[in-house]
């Protein structure tokens, strides 16, 4: 008989994030019930023990010990520098010394960005990485990835070429998309609009056979479903990510607030539960867990800092999905093959 195969080790930073450790604990233990991982839980044991103390029925999890947490208005560089045991550092160590398959936080995201290139480092032929987002489109069940949504705010027509390339491949093996479609988000289809940065982008797509480039993608083209990678740089992208996550906060809210009172608002919620459900599905950002981080060498997921144990558990799954399809071997191949043939 073959042996059983380990389960993915997960490194979680338990302090990050605006609910830690709570949600970020509640989370972990779904995760261990339900996806069939195990969870390292980076951070203050005490702290760590009486959130798992308060769910009465949990799996016995183990806690890495750390020493303090980069805030949210510290210099990403500087935290991690000044704090070498903050919980963000210990999380990222365990997976540089294969500890862990990868590393999961809602905390800064600037400190684990720095962190990973520090301490993990890029992959071969990558000199940025960038945060790739799943966003919903108008098409049921099609998803875009967009990226970079926040590592890089500053880009180079090269770096949104890397973009591409990682966003195809992460396209293709993780989300199951066997003709993955590139857009280039600009202000207008034609190749010769935007800025500099856009122009000479588009040109290097255009001239990439690797990467499946269609065109330029409007703002109002983003979640038409035609695309199913978007590029830009980290500061648009950001915007974008962070305006998407409100408009799907007040279209819930205009639904809650048209429904009639009384009777028949209790007798149309009812009947359109199963539908309410599945446009909360389609649009809480909770449902997709954060972003990964594709270009180090490391599997590490960005979750948003509000995140609570609903997005959690779903990027712990999508960092399980990350290692299951070997996004990270697939780039360093993809890559080795390009420079063989050049």
């Amino acid at each position: 008989m073959g042996s059983t195969p380990a389960k993915p080790r997960i490194a979680i930073d338990a302090m990050g994030g605006d609910h830690a450790p709570d949600e970020i604990v509640a989370g972990a233990l779904r995760a261990t019930e339900e996806l069939g991982v195990e969870v390292l839980l980076v951070g203050d044991p005490q702290l760590i023990r009486d959130s798992i103390a308060q769910h009465t029925h949990s799996h016995q999890l183990e806690i890495v010990p750390a020493d303090g947490v980069i805030t949210m208005i510290e210099e990403p560089l500087v935290g991690i520098r000044r704090k070498p045991k903050a919980s963000i550092n210990v999380a990222i160590d365990l997976v540089k010394r294969q500890e862990a398959r990868a590393v999961v936080s809602a905390g800064h995201s600037g400190a684990a960005m720095a962190a990973g290139l520090l301490r993990l480092g890029r992959l071969p032929g990558i000199d940025r990485p960038a945060i790739g987002a799943v966003f919903p489109t108008i098409v049921a069940s099609k998803q875009v990835l967009i990226l970079d949504v926040g590592a890089n705010v500053d880009c180079r027509p090269q770096f949104l070429e890397q973009f591409a390339m990682m966003g195809t491949i992460y396209s293709k093996y993780v989300l199951g998309i066997p003709d993955p479609k590139v857009g280039l988000l600009n202000i207008g289809e034609e190749s010769s609009k935007g800025d500099e940065l856009a122009v000479r982008t588009h040109q290097l797509l255009q001239d990439n056979p690797e990467i499946p480039f269609i065109g330029n993608a409007e703002g109002r083209d983003v979640l038409s479903g035609r695309y199913d990678v978007v590029v830009c740089d980290g500061f648009v992208g950001n915007v974008l990510l962070k305006f998407a996550e409100a408009i799907g906060s007040v279209v819930l809210q205009i639904l809650r607030e048209e429904l009639p009172e009384g009777w028949r608002g209790q007798m149309g919620t009812a009947l359109l539960k199963p539908n309410l459900k599945q446009i909360k599905q389609r649009l809480d950002h909770a449902e997709h867990g954060g972003g990964l981080l594709l270009g180090v060498a490391g599997i590490c997921i960005i979750s948003h800092g509000s995140s609570q144990a609903p997005s959690i558990f779903n990027a712990i799954r999508l960092a399980a999905e990350a290692i299951e399809n070997r996004v990270l071997d697939r780039i360093v191949s993809q890559y080795q093959e390009i420079s063989q043939q050049s």
